[in-house]
């Protein structure tokens, strides 16, 4: 007993070890998919703040184009005004020529006119008025006095109206040329003003470009982060995959010894419970056998004292009791037979007998298939070396094999072991079968 005990013991002891040398696997490939899924999380994070980082440049990118391609309209249109007013630049300066040619002429004719007043005012000055009067009273007639006076009339007219012209050119050349000088200053000054305006452009689009360029180096850099960071999630993928794979058949693998440890553990326990009842049935059967010793003992005294007592009287009566003496020792003999086969082997006592065949008594019934579950190694034959047959093929010890049972009226025949008296294994072609018989109890009777 103290034997199964430790069998079970180190069974047990061999199942705990298995269970911890697989758990830290299994918990170690755990431990690798988390690590795993976070590098993968963080490549996934990595890969969405550079995507967001493209759009962003991508955005500032097309806004900077858009930027620049409006100072480059700006530029036309400066482009354009800038040679309207070279234009007008020429031809306000073909205009200055023109007008200081103008002013040329202007200048000569009043130094001309000027120098036509000094004479006229010089003779004016020297001659005084009395010329007048001498010329009106030297008229002849009266109309020749009227033609003179007109005549000193348009004289007088003449020397007012080059007078007037003297002083009207005068101020158109002042006004000319004052103008002349505003328009070509307010030509340079706009033509300085286009000029700045062109260069700040210029340098503002020189600027975009160089921003823009600038974020296209960022974007390819940013586009060549998330390359990386794909492959990376790809790579981290694929290790998962094979890590949850791996885990899988680990835990499969726990699976199947943990299952294996149990059902070995199941079978040391059955086997204990077995080697228990085998030991009560060993003991009652003892005890049956005893109490049948003790009988058949009290059974031969009687007869030999009645043998004794009937001896005297007559022959026969000593011929009966001779006969009784040789059934005594016959009943002693069987009994001695009886107890040394109860000594091997426990076997029940044939309480009765009919056409059915000898009563047994009431067994316990199982069964049994070929698997490897059952018999320890699939499809092997049984103990007596014939292959077992469903139907037919029964275990139990304590009889010969070849011993024909009848159960639920069918018959079997021992030709296997594994259980002991009391207890019968029928054979079945599944485990399914078996598990579907479960655990019965029946009445057994012994037919050969």
């Amino acid at each position: 007993m103290m034997k199964k005990i430790r069998k079970t013991f180190s069974v047990i002891l061999a199942v705990v070890l298995i269970c911890m040398s697989i758990v830290p696997c299994l918990a170690s490939t755990q431990d690798k998919i988390n690590e795993a899924e976070q590098a993968k999380q963080k490549a996934e994070s990595s890969l969405n703040a550079a995507n967001g980082q493209i759009d962003t440049l991508t955005t500032k990118k097309s806004e900077l184009e858009s930027y620049l391609s409006d100072l480059n309209d700006q530029l036309s249109e400066l482009s354009d005004t800038l040679a309207d007013l070279q234009q007008q630049e020429i031809e306000k300066q073909a205009d200055l020529e023109r007008l200081q040619a103008s002013l040329e002429r202007a200048k000569a004719q009043e130094a001309q006119q000027y120098e036509d007043m000094k004479l006229r005012i010089q003779y004016m000055y020297e001659k005084s008025n009395s010329s007048y009067i001498e010329i009106l009273l030297s008229a002849e007639n009266f109309s020749d006095f009227l033609n003179k006076a007109d005549a000193i009339t348009q004289l007088s007219d003449y020397d007012r109206q080059k007078l007037e012209d003297y002083r009207e050119t005068k101020e158109l050349i002042a006004d000319q040329e004052a103008q002349a000088e505003a328009d070509k200053k307010a030509l340079e000054e706009l033509t300085i003003q286009q000029q700045a305006k062109q260069a700040e452009i210029e340098q503002v689009v020189e600027t975009t470009d160089e921003k823009i360029v600038e974020y296209k180096a960022q974007i390819t850099d940013a586009e060549s982060e998330a390359s990386a960071y794909l492959k990376e999630i790809a790579a981290q993928k694929a290790s998962i995959n094979k890590l949850v794979a791996q885990k899988e058949k680990e835990e499969a693998e726990a699976k199947a010894a943990a299952e294996a440890a149990a059902a070995q553990e199941a079978a040391q326990a059955q086997a204990a419970a077995q080697a228990k009842q085998d030991q009560e049935a060993a003991a009652q059967a003892q005890a049956a056998q005893n109490s049948a010793s003790g009988s058949s003992s009290q059974s031969s005294s009687s007869s030999q004292s009645s043998s004794s007592s009937q001896s005297g009287s007559s022959s026969s009566g000593s011929s009966s009791g001779q006969s009784s003496s040789s059934a005594s020792n016959s009943s002693s003999s069987s009994g001695s037979s009886s107890n040394q086969s109860s000594t091997s082997t426990p076997s029940a006592p044939s309480s009765s007998s009919s056409s059915g065949g000898t009563y047994l008594g009431k067994f316990k019934l199982t069964a049994y298939c070929p698997c490897a579950k059952c018999c320890g190694r699939a499809n092997q034959p049984t103990a007596s070396g014939a292959m077992p047959s469903a139907g037919h093929t029964v275990a139990m010890a304590g009889v010969p094999f070849g011993t024909k049972l009848r159960i639920n009226g069918t018959v079997y025949t021992v030709e296997d072991r594994g259980t002991s008296y009391g207890h019968v294994d029928i054979f079945m072609t599944s485990h399914q079968a078996c598990l579907n018989f479960g655990l019965q109890y029946a009445d057994v009777y012994q037919v050969s």
